[in-house]
């Protein structure tokens, strides 16, 4: 580094540090070196599949840490070497503060009832509304309107977009437990980079919908079982600006949602099956990453996945192995969605369009359709019990 003012020194000298100081870009990696170094020395490795896993597995159980810069979790069933043990491990190598049960965690905040784990961010909401000004703002029953599209040039372009791509910003974070904007949240990232006066009042009703439901939370049902299953769905060319289609899927783990997603193809879909089969293709992909960390935490899935799919024709060109020429421009995926069919990985039984709930992800239903889907996803009033 360069040498302080005062320091003497001469020209084209600098100094080597001994210890990465906190705030230089080399900090991060240099404190991950060396908590992984500790960390192994006490019998844990990482996941293949997640580096910021750790595991030790023993025949008495195992122990799951998971890393976040200098934060972490811990959980386990070793009756043995338990998680005391660990904190106390660790507290002899580096300065450290135990906060008990898991409360509160990077802006989540955990609550127990006897149905489950809830997770919300209602204290995070908060924030957001008063930074925009709307904690006394009028409520509204969905984030968006029925049917809504926009394009680049809607409206005015903002004099500051300072406060916009701020806010989306946020929001994107919120998605991690308010799956039910991941969608409205799609819809507003794509004009972060010249937002509009009609951006910015869509991102004002979604902060509306927020204030209606400040104290939504997801549950994570304690007596729920340990099988997959997805749901896999498209909106063909459904942006107006260049026809491209937006995947979206969501997958549960028993009754608890676990993994979801809402974004635009890279590419342009010919036909509605083309699109919905590019989603699929992208579901397996979170499906099959799924399974491997399972079964880095000791939940072996034995059976297939079930992703449930409304198309038909795509479902079909998954079961039948001869290319045609319609299908061809997308061979790579065929391979690879057909390839975790027939190795069973997977299974796909149809659902109609009416009951596929990953459609909360591609598009802006009805207010009652809205409430049904949200409504099978677990999410429930945090003082639910």
């Amino acid at each position: 580094m360069v040498p302080s003012p005062g320091v003497p020194h001469s020209p084209g000298e600098v100094c080597k540090l001994k210890k990465a100081l906190y705030g230089l870009k080399q900090a991060p990696r240099a404190w991950f070196e060396k908590f992984s170094i500790v960390i192994a020395s006490l019998g844990f490795h990482p996941s293949p599949h997640d580096s910021a896993l750790f595991l030790r597995c023993s025949p008495y159980g195992r122990i799951l840490l998971s890393l976040y810069v200098d934060d972490m979790i811990l959980t386990g069933d070793d009756v043995l070497w338990n998680s005391r043990n660990l904190k106390l491990q660790l507290a002899k190598q580096f300065e450290m503060k135990d906060l008990g049960t898991l409360q509160y965690f990077l802006g989540i905040e955990v609550a127990y009832s006897p149905r489950g784990y809830l997770l919300s961010q209602s204290k995070y909401i908060a924030t957001i509304l008063e930074q925009a000004r709307l904690c006394d703002a009028r409520t509204v029953d969905t984030p968006l309107e029925l049917n809504a599209k926009y394009t680049s040039s809607d409206g005015i372009p903002l004099s500051d977009p300072t406060l916009y791509r701020t806010v989306v910003g946020s929001l994107v974070y919120l998605t991690i437990t308010r799956p039910d904007i991941t969608y409205a949240v799609h819809v507003v990232s794509q004009f972060v980079a010249s937002p509009t006066s009609v951006h910015w009042a869509v991102v004002l009703r979604i902060l509306r919908y927020l204030r209606g439901t400040q104290f939504q939370s997801l549950l994570f049902p304690s007596s729920s079982s340990l099988e997959l299953r997805a749901y896999s769905d498209a909106d063909w060319a459904g942006d107006p600006t260049d026809r491209k289609s937006t995947t979206g899927f969501c997958i549960f783990l028993g009754d608890s949602l676990i993994s979801w997603k809402s974004k635009k193809q890279p590419i342009v879909s010919r036909s509605s099956t083309e699109a919905e089969y590019r989603a699929m293709a992208s579901t397996i992909a979170e499906i099959i990453w799924l399974r491997w960390l399972l079964a880095d935490m000791g939940v072996s899935l034995s059976g297939p996945t079930p992703m449930h799919c409304d198309n038909m024709s795509a479902i079909q060109i998954t079961c039948n192995s001869v290319f045609h020429e319609r299908t061809k421009h997308i061979k790579i995926d065929c391979h690879f969605t057909r390839h975790h069919f027939q190795h069973g990985t997977i299974t796909l039984p149809f659902v109609s369009s009416s009951m596929q709930i990953a459609d909360l992800f591609t598009k802006s239903p009805s207010t009652q359709r809205f409430r049904f889907l949200t409504g099978k996803l677990s999410m429930l009033p945090l003082t639910a019990s």
